[in-house]
């Protein structure tokens, strides 16, 4: 939510700097992300100043050219070449001096160097008003009235105004603070809670606007108001303004809106938008000679309706959606957006104007349909104040008065069958010091209880009784109260406690937690980065695997969008979004992990869910960054095979490797434990990859997680064994063989064939292609061979390596090669 400080402090005084500010309203809640200084004109026309022309003549190389000289009031005459066919001596004009930064209504900024134009030295620019960012015209440069003071700053002379943006991160709850008012209230609750004075009336208060000379000045334009809806409409209020003028705003209050973001439109628009942000009250200006039968009727139309919203899109409504109608169809989406044909334009000379509280549950329902997202709906979703209508109403009204002309041709219709009463909350002194560890001044309390718009009703030795206003969306309870008033305190003033108690507890073996943070630890000292990422995502990539099934998705009932509909069944995609978006950033050499849950729906006769804890693993580009000393190497298959295993080997889980058929991979392994895939891991294949747009080689490691906690739970404990005093020997194999042969199976015939001495297999290259007959793979596997009585004899291995030949021939048919 973006606020302007000089606009903020229409409503508080103060003399804090806009960062001073900001640290307190951080500190409160609302977290000031950006402060950013905005000028009315950009670049706030610094290094130009006032300037008399003094003398013109012809440029003698160049007709179109003029020779000045020009005052600017430091005692020397300046030397200008200047273009401008309507420069004339005598004039007062506006001078960019060397070193001013220029820009331009259109185009790139550009600065002013001292030059030679023909051969003529120039000090500087007569500038038109284009040129400057004050207008668009370029028909010759601009001409000041002629008690302009010579050298007085154009910052000066046009009244540049500076101001500061701040841009909250505004939670969801706290739409009470939706507004600059709102975000003052915040303040001065802060300011006067770190007030120490003792003085009557030294305490700061919040300046609300004054709508007391608001008075009707005839009835002649009485609108009829039905509320068919007082369910998703609790509250509506209204009123008719007629003989205005709609023109273009005054420069204060387009300033004002365009500090903020907004774009100005037309002085009636602007004002609704002016009180919105001010207040936090959404309005809306119907053009009066456009409600047909004069009547405004709040209801809701039959499903499937059509209409047409501002923005020129037909849409089909829903018979939940409210409209704000006439007596022959809608004119408006109520709190959402306005229609096409009953809006304000420059033949306006009567309005309606519309201030109401909407059910916040319809409207954030509304806008979630149409996927409309405005400022009026961002408040209305979260809760206005059902109290502040007619208020807001009066403030335009007589905005625009002001602005617009007119009169006020119709008393207030405020139609609000039952009052949304105040929250009533019991507050106890001694619980507010139990849960915030600290006692706080029974005054301070009660002024920040004050400060914040909640009356005390109520007050005993120990405890008041709150009356909590409706736009306090989030506070309905004791502690809801005792968290504003830690808040508005300030988080940073409890003090850390000295002295620590604790109990002892029985906690599970082995301690999840620690296993985590062991992996984490490893992965991150070799160079790997931790990923967080949404357990929603798009329901398409359930599309893009045949290991996936659409039908498993777990959707989102009320999705945020359509790519946040389902909850993910695996982590491969939140890994491969996050190296796409690195990759488009010239960061392709990624090294990353996550530890996350998948969801997954089995459907029957009653839905059951699967939620399964993973740690994916990811790696992609070089092995080092690029070094005169290092060599420039691509991660491969084994970088992450390697990864797995120390991943494995720290955690003590022995594994049985065989080569995976998943189509996640176009090459890979799967490690099993207990006859379960404990860790599948591979090359991403290629059309995976293509679907994100990656084009560089990417190798991914699936590990169930939850299954490597089950297995540490059940391991042995480590035992001691003596360092071998005889040596290893390693042998290899290259087979032939069908491609159904798994390599477990190989394992297998491998321990069958040779129980004494063989200690390990390892299948460390696997080849398919187009070289080898049509059926078969190729195979290389390594063997440990270890006697640990004495050192293998050459006569020992090979009649060993001639039984696993013949054994791997007649069982499986393997050619050796």
């Amino acid at each position: 939510m973006k606020i302007s400080y000089n606009w903020l402090k229409d409503y508080v005084k103060t003399d804090l700097s806009p960062e001073d500010a900001g640290k307190l309203l951080t500190g409160c809640g609302l977290e000031v992300e950006s402060i950013e200084k905005i000028e009315t004109v950009k670049g706030g026309l610094v290094g130009m100043v006032v300037g008399e022309v003094k003398t013109k003549e012809k440029h003698p190389d160049a007709d179109r050219l003029n020779l000045t000289t020009v005052d600017i009031g430091t005692g020397e005459l300046l030397n200008i070449v200047c273009g401008a066919s309507n420069v004339e001596a005598g004039q007062k004009v506006i001078i960019a001096t060397i070193g001013a930064k220029l820009y331009p209504s259109t185009g790139e900024p550009f600065e002013i160097k001292k030059s030679k134009i023909r051969g003529a030295a120039s000090e500087g620019m007569i500038c038109a008003e284009d040129e400057i960012g004050l207008g668009t015209s370029h028909a010759g440069i601009m001409v000041l009235d002629a008690d302009a003071k010579i050298g007085m700053p154009a910052k000066e002379y046009f009244k540049i105004e500076e101001d500061y943006l701040l841009e909250i991160g505004l939670t969801p709850n706290r739409a009470d603070a939706a507004s600059h008012v709102g975000v003052a209230r915040d303040l001065v609750a802060v300011l006067n809670s770190n007030n120490k004075s003792e003085e009557e009336n030294s305490d700061i208060n919040l300046m609300l606007p004054d709508v007391s000379n608001f008075q009707t000045e005839n009835r002649s334009s009485e609108i009829e108001v039905i509320v068919e809806d007082h369910e998703a409409c609790p509250r509506y209020s209204g009123v008719t303004i007629k003989n205005i003028k709609v023109t273009d705003s005054p420069d204060w209050l387009k300033n004002r809106l365009k500090v903020i973001g907004v774009r100005p439109i037309n002085n009636v628009v602007d004002i609704t938008n002016y009180v919105l942000h001010e207040l936090g009250q959404p309005l809306h200006a119907f053009d009066a000679a456009k409600i047909k039968g004069n009547k405004v009727i709040v209801k809701k139309l039959a499903d499937k309706s059509k209409f047409t919203t501002l923005d020129g899109t037909e849409r089909e409504l829903s018979s939940e959606d409210l409209m704000i109608c006439n007596a022959e169809g809608g004119m408006c989406i109520a709190g959402v957006f306005g229609g096409i044909e009953s809006g304000v334009n420059e033949n306006t000379t009567s309005i309606f104007l519309e201030s109401a509280y909407f059910n916040s549950t319809s409207i954030r329902r509304t806008s979630k349909r149409h996927s409309l997202k405005t400022d009026a709906s961002f408040r209305y979703e979260r809760g206005t104040d059902p109290n502040i209508t007619v208020f807001a109403l009066q403030r335009a009204a007589m905005l625009i008065r002001e602005i617009a002309g007119g009169e006020i041709a119709s008393s207030v219709i405020d139609i609000y069958p039952k009052k949304i009463e105040n929250f009533k909350v019991p507050f106890s002194f001694e619980k507010c010091d139990n849960l915030i560890g600290k006692h706080i001044d029974l005054e301070i309390i009660k002024k920040i209880i004050i400060s914040l718009g909640i009356e005390i009703e109520h007050e005993g030795h120990d405890a008041l009784l709150l009356s909590v206003p409706p736009y306090k969306v989030d506070v309905q309870r004791e502690q809801d109260v005792i968290e504003e008033v830690l808040r508005i305190y300030g988080y940073n003033n409890i003090e850390i406690p000295t002295e620590l108690n604790s109990s002892l507890s029985f906690a599970e073996k082995p301690d999840k937690e620690k296993i985590q943070n062991t992996i984490a630890d490893l992965l991150s000292n070799n160079g790997f980065s931790e990923m967080m990422c949404l357990s929603l995502t798009k329901e398409d990539y359930s599309t893009r695997l045949k290991s996936l099934n659409p039908e498993q998705n777990v959707k989102m009932m009320n999705p945020l969008s359509s790519d946040l509909d389902v909850l993910r069944q695996t982590l491969l995609f939140s890994g491969l979004e996050t190296i796409a978006y690195n990759q488009n950033r010239k960061n392709a050499d990624l090294k990353l992990y996550e530890f996350g849950k998948t969801y997954m729906a089995i459907k029957g006769e009653s839905t059951k869910y699967i939620e399964t804890k993973h740690l994916s693993v990811f790696v992609t580009g070089r092995k080092q960054p690029e070094s005169w000393n290092a060599k420039n190497e691509n991660v491969s298959f084994y970088t992450l095979k390697g990864i797995v295993n120390s991943i494995l080997e720290r955690l003590g889980v022995d594994v049985k490797m065989n080569e995976t058929s998943s189509d996640v991979y176009s090459q890979g392994l799967t490690y099993n434990w207990n006859k379960k895939t404990i860790v599948e891991f591979g090359s991403v294949s290629r059309p995976v990859l293509k679907s994100m747009d990656i084009k560089q080689e990417v190798f991914y490691a699936d590990i169930n997680w939850d299954l490597i906690v089950e297995a540490v739970k059940k391991n042995k404990q480590t035992m001691y064994s003596e360092v071998p005093k005889f040596p290893e020997v390693k042998r290899d194999l290259a087979l032939l063989i069908d491609k159904a042969v798994k390599f477990e199976q190989l394992e297998q015939l491998a321990y069958q064939a040779e129980k004494a001495l063989l200690k390990s297999v390892n299948l460390f290259d696997v080849y398919q292609g187009d070289k080898l007959p049509a059926g078969k793979k190729s195979y290389a596997l390594s063997f440990i061979l270890q006697d640990e009585n004495a050192t293998l004899t050459d006569k020992q291995i090979e009649k060993i390596m001639e039984k696993l030949m013949k054994t791997y021939q007649e069982k499986v048919g393997a050619e050796i090669r």
